[in-house]
Order: C-alpha cells, then structure tokens, then sequence
C-alpha cells in the first residue's frame, strides 16, 4: 500500500479503529462493561450532551460557535421545575416555555452576531453569564424541589407530573427489555433529523456554502444571515430540549446538574469532524463524538479512574483527534497538489 493510500485510510478510518479498540480495550478491563445494561448507561450518559452538540454542529457549519448552550439547557430545566413547583402549570406548558425559551434565546444570539457584528464566541459567552444570573433570581440561587420555602414565607405545593417525568425515566420495550430510555430515542430521533436537513436539503447545503464561502452564497443569491439566525436559533431548541429532558430525569430543578453540559457538548462536535475522515462539522460525526465521551467516561468510571482525571482524558482525546485529522488532511491535500 502506497503512503498516500495508508495516509487516506487513516483519515477516514482512523477514529473509527480508536473507538472500537477503546471499546474492547474495556471490555477485557472491566468486567461487565461489555454488557447489554452498560451500553444503556453509555447511551443515556450521552443522550443529552449529544443533542445539545448537535446544536453546536448547526452554528459550526455556517462558520459559527455557540457557547451559551450549556447555560440554556440549565435556563430549561429551572424553568421547567419553577413553572410546574412554583406556577403549578401542567408538563405541556412546562415544555412549551422551555422551547420558547430556547429559541428566542437562539434569535438574540443570531441578531447579535448579524446585526450587531457582535464576534460569535462573545455574543454567546455574553449570553451564557446572562442567563446563569437570570436562572438564579427567581429562588435566590436555590434548587427547585417540591415543598421548597419560598422568598414570601409560603411553601411549593406544585409537583412534577407524571408525563413530564415519563420524558427522562421511562424506558421503552424494545429489543432489550425495558432498557432503552426515552432520552436515548429522542437523541437518536434529533441526529437523525439534523443529519437529514444538513446533508440532503437545499437549506442544509446553503448553510455549508456559507460556512465554507459567506460570498460566494452571497452571490448566488443565499440570505446569509437568515441562516445564520437559523442556525442559532436551533442551536438554542436544541439545548432546551436537552435541560428538559435532564429535569424530567433529575424531578428537581438542580442549579449545579448542567456544568459537564458545555464541554462535553462540545467536544462531542468537534470530535465528529475526525469520524469518516469528514473535517467538517457533520451530525452523523458529532453523534459518534458523543457515543465516544461516553464510553470513555462509562470505561474510566468502570475502572474506577479518579473523577478528576476524566476531563484531562476528554481533552487529550479531542486535541489528538483534530491534530491527526487536519495535520493528516494537509499532508494530503499538498500531496495531491504536488
């Protein structure tokens, strides 16, 4: 085999190996990692960040970056807790209050970065301090749990309904018995609709033309910054469907549960642009990122690794697989060239 044909097949192929052989490297280190119940966890420990990095994928494809995700998932489960403990509003108002939520957050971050000319990664670092104020003020940084005192001195006599509840804890019949979450399905059901809308319609292929030239769509004829907006703005459902589902699975409104959600949300992407040899963002990647973090932190926790070796280990992995993609890919590319 020529260097030039070892050197494509790394590229595309590389990650993939890596993660098979992490997965049997803690299959043979951990006893019971290899198992139908630990492939569950592993799931659904990435179900949430995963559809938060989708998110991030959209913003990273027109040539974006959203870093107020993490502070949007968190808005959503404290806004979903506070309206049905402290408002007693039924689930389906809950979760509609959450994704409105979501998306107007993700239209001021898109006007922002438009409009303003506001650099992405400041109106998105802006917008993260601003909403982990605003998610405190209304129970003066305190958790939201039932039967909680309130500021006036009465008690929350408002509960978590059981339909809310369903959306984190249930878990299907499916192939294994009872063992696929709700997350998980959901997750699955986001990537899928993502992978669809980037790779096989119009809107999706404007919006890699954007971030690959904004004035060469410019010129034939995109409104770049509608999707630009756009991608914000899903950016922003997304990370509220993820606090959602992360509430539905706490059943209390934990200020402190979504401090992992940004960083593991974005590694998850941008590990995705080593799968396949993409060196792009891509949400047929950014899920394998996610499957990844995940069986990455399942294996060290199974091997009972200290907790605080485990971002050091995430952060390495990501550096060494956009150093070997992009150092690879230009290795390449000159070669075509020359």
């Amino acid at each position: 085999m020529r260097n030039e044909d070892l050197r494509s097949f790394a590229i595309r192929y590389g990650f993939i190996i890596l993660l098979i052989g992490l997965s049997v490297y803690f299959s043979l280190a951990a006893t019971g990692f290899f198992s139908a119940r630990s492939a569950v966890f592993v799931f659904q420990s990435v179900a949430i960040t995963g559809i938060l990095a989708l998110g991030v994928t959209c913003t990273l494809v027109v040539d974006g970056f959203d870093l107020s995700i993490g502070s949007v998932a968190t808005s959503a489960l404290m806004l979903s807790a506070y309206s049905m403990v402290v408002l007693e509003q039924p689930a389906y108002v809950a979760v509609l209050l959450c994704l409105v939520m979501g998306a107007v957050v993700g239209l001021v971050n898109g006007l922002l970065i438009v409009k303003m000319k506001v650099p992405d990664l400041l109106a998105t670092l802006g917008m993260m301090f601003l909403l982990i104020g605003l998610q405190r003020i209304p129970t003066q940084g305190n958790s939201i749990a039932t039967g909680m005192s309130l500021a006036d001195g009465s008690t929350a006599e408002g509960t978590f309904s059981a339909a809310f509840l369903w959306l984190g804890r249930h878990r299907f019949d499916l192939v294994l018995e009872r063992l696929v979450p709700v997350p998980v399905v959901i997750f699955l059901l986001v990537a899928l609709a993502v992978w669809i809308f980037l790779e096989y319609t119009r809107h999706g292929r404007l919006m890699y033309a954007i971030g690959s030239n904004q004035r060469a769509a410019e010129l034939v004829g995109a409104n770049v910054h509608r999707y630009k907006i756009m991608a914000y703005v899903i950016s922003g459902v997304t990370a509220s469907i993820g606090g959602i589902l992360l509430a539905a699975r706490l059943g209390r409104g934990d200020i402190a549960s979504g401090n992992n959600l940004l960083l593991d949300s974005v590694a998850a992407a941008l590990i995705g642009f080593a799968v396949l040899g993409a060196a792009r963002p891509n949400a047929f990647g950014t899920a394998i990122g996610a499957l990844f973090v995940g069986i990455l932190l399942q294996g060290m926790t199974m091997l009972n690794a200290p907790y605080y070796t485990q971002d050091f280990v995430k952060g390495a992995v990501l550096v060494c697989a956009l150093v070997f993609t992009f150092y690879l890919s230009s290795k390449s590319s000159a070669a075509r060239k020359a």
